[in-house]
C-alpha cells in the first residue's frame, strides 16, 4: 500500500510539473487562433491588403524564428525553467502591446515580441517535459503540451466570439491572453529545474532529489548513473551536431518540423474564420462561431491521441496521419472546384485537422524531443525550431496571397490544396524511408542508437 501511495504521489508530481511547463503550449495555441478571430476586424480597421493580412498573422511567426536563436544560449546557460520564464515575459509584453496597437506596423512589432516568446517556450517546454519524464510515460507526457496547445486554441475561439464586436473588441481578444501568462509566471516559481540540465552543469547535489521525486529511489540512482556516464562521453559543442552520432538525427528533425508547418493544416487553423467567410459564411462573429466545430473536434482528437501514442508505434501513427491529411486536402480541392454549399467546407477541415492532431502534431514534437542526446538537445532543438518557424512564416505569409492568386486565375482556390496534398504525400514517403522508431528508447541511449544507424548506412553503401 505504501509503495502504491508513493507511486501515485510521484505521478501527481510529474503531472503537475508537466501541466505548468505545458502552459507555453497553451499560449502558442491561444496566440495561433486569437489572430484568426481578430483578423476580420483588423482587416477593416487597418485596411489590410492580402499581403498585409499575411503580415498580421506571420509577424508573430517571424519573431518565433528569433526565439530559438536566443534559446541557443538560454536553455543551456540559464536552464530550461528560466528560459520558460523569459518566454513568459515576452508573452506579457506582446499582450499589452497588441491590445493598444495604433496601426498595423506597431501591431506587427508587438506580435513579433510574442513570437519570440513562442519560439523560446516551444523549444524549452518539450525539452523540459521529456527530461523529467520516465521513458515509458514520455510520449504521453510530451503530448500534454499538445493537449494544452489545443485547449488554448479552443479558449481562443471562445474569447474571439465573446469579444467579436466592433470598436475595441479585437483588442480585448489579445488582452485576455494576460490570464494564462500570469498563471505561467506563478507556476514556474513552483517547479524544479530539469535534472539532466542540473547534472550537465555539475549541480549533482540537486539532480538526485528531483529524480527521486519522479522515480523510485532505486530507479533514480540508476538513471543518475546513466546520465553521468552519457555526459562523460559528450562535449556539448555546437560542432557535435555535425558528428556521425547526431548529424542524421538533426537532418531528420529539421525535415519533420518543416513538413509540420508546410502541410497546410496549420493554415486551416490560422485562417479558419476567413476560409469559412470566403466560402460563404458571414464575416465577423458568425464566421468565428462556424469555426468552433473544427476547434472542438481537434480537442477531442487530442484526447484520443493519448491512447494511440501509448498503443501504436511512432512511425505507423505518423505515416497514417499524414496520408489522411493528404486525402483531406484533395477533398477540400474537390469541394472548392465543384462549388459545393459552404457547410461542406467543414468536412475536409475536420478531416485534415483531426488527422493532424491525432498523429503528426504531437509526434513531431515527441520525436524531436527524443532523438537528441543530453548535451546537444538544447542546441539541436534551437536549430530545428528555427527551420520550423521559418517555414511556418513563409507559409502563413504567402497563403492568403496564393489563395488570392488562384481565386483570381481560376475562380477558386482548389489549386492551393492540391499543392498541400502533394506536400503531405512527400512527407509520408520521407517518414516511411527515414524516420526511426523511438518509442521506449531511453534518452541516454540515443548516442549509440544513431552511431549504429550511421554504421549500418555506411555498410549498405
Amino acid at each position: 500500500m505504501e509503495l502504491q501511495n508513493s507511486s501515485k504521489k510521484r505521478n501527481r508530481y510529474i503531472f503537475g510539473v508537466t501541466l505548468v511547463a505545458s502552459v507555453g503550449g497553451f499560449l502558442f495555441g491561444f496566440d495561433l487562433v486569437i489572430i484568426a478571430g481578430a483578423l476580420p476586424f483588423l482587416e477593416t480597421d487597418f485596411q489590410l491588403t492580402p499581403a498585409l493580412k499575411g503580415f498580421a498573422v506571420s509577424s508573430a511567426i517571424l519573431g518565433a524564428i528569433a526565439g530559438p536563436l536566443f534559446g541557443l544560449w538560454f536553455t543551456d546557460r540559464i536552464g530550461r525553467k528560466k528560459t520558460m520564464m523569459v518566454a513568459a515575459v515576452f508573452f506579457m509584453i506582446s499582450t499589452v502591446g497588441c491590445a493598444f496597437a495604433a496601426g498595423i506596423w506597431d501591431f506587427g512589432l508587438w506580435r513579433f515580441m510574442g513570437g519570440v516568446g513562442i519560439g523560446l517556450a516551444m523549444m524549452s517546454s518539450p525539452i523540459y517535459i521529456a527530461e523529467l519524464s520516465p521513458p515509458h510515460k514520455r510520449g504521453v507526457l510530451v503530448n500534454v503540451n499538445q493537449l494544452s496547445n489545443v485547449i488554448g486554441i479552443n479558449l481562443a475561439v471562445i474569447a474571439s466570439y465573446f469579444f467579436s464586436f466592433d470598436g475595441w473588441g479585437w483588442r480585448w481578444m489579445f488582452a485576455s491572453q494576460a490570464v494564462p501568462v500570469i498563471f505561467l509566471m506563478i507556476g514556474l516559481l513552483l517547479i524544479p529545474e530539469s535534472p539532466r540540465w542540473l547534472a550537465a552543469n555539475n549541480r549533482m547535489a540537486e539532480a538526485p532529489k528531483i529524480l527521486t521525486k519522479i522515480n523510485s529511489p532505486e530507479t533514480a540512482k540508476t538513471e543518475l548513473a546513466t546520465i553521468q556516464h552519457s555526459l562523460g562521453t559528450e562535449t556539448g559543442q555546437f560542432g557535435d551536431l555535425l558528428k556521425p552520432g547526431i548529424r542524421r538525427a538533426l537532418l531528420i528533425g529539421i525535415i519533420i518540423m518543416i513538413f509540420s508547418q508546410i502541410n497546410g493544416v496549420n493554415m486551416m487553423l490560422l485562417y479558419a474564420p476567413s476560409i469559412l467567410a470566403e466560402a460563404g459564411v458571414t464575416v465577423g462573429a458568425h464566421a468565428i462561431l462556424s469555426s468552433i466545430p473544427v476547434y472542438v473536434f481537434i480537442f477531442i482528437c487530442t484526447i484520443a491521441a493519448f491512447g494511440l501514442i501509448k498503443r501504436y508505434s511512432r512511425r505507423a501513427l505518423l505515416i497514417s496521419s499524414v496520408c489522411l491529411m493528404a486525402l483531406a486536402h484533395l477533398v477540400m480541392a474537390l469541394n472548392l472546384f465543384q462549388q459545393w454549399p459552404p457547410i461542406f467546407t467543414l468536412i475536409p477541415m475536420l478531416m485534415g485537422t483531426g488527422a493532424f492532431t491525432l498523429g503528426f502534431a504531437p509526434l513531431s514534437w515527441i520525436i524531436v524531443a527524443e532523438i537528441f542526446r543530453n548535451r546537444v538537445r538544447g542546441k539541436a532543438l534551437a536549430v530545428v525550431c528555427c527551420f520550423l518557424y521559418a517555414s511556418s512564416f513563409i507559409t502563413a505569409q504567402f497563403f492568403p496571397v496564393l489563395t488570392h492568386w488562384f481565386t483570381g486565375q481560376f475562380n477558386n482556390a482548389a489549386g492551393v490544396y492540391i499543392i498541400f496534398a502533394i506536400v503531405c504525400t512527400a512527407c509520408a514517403v520521407f517518414s516511411w524511408k527515414a524516420v526511426p522508431e523511438t518509442k521506449g528508447v531511453g534518452l541516454e541511449s540515443m548516442t549509440a542508437f544513431w552511431k549504429r544507424k550511421e554504421k549500418d548506412h555506411r555498410i549498405n553503401q
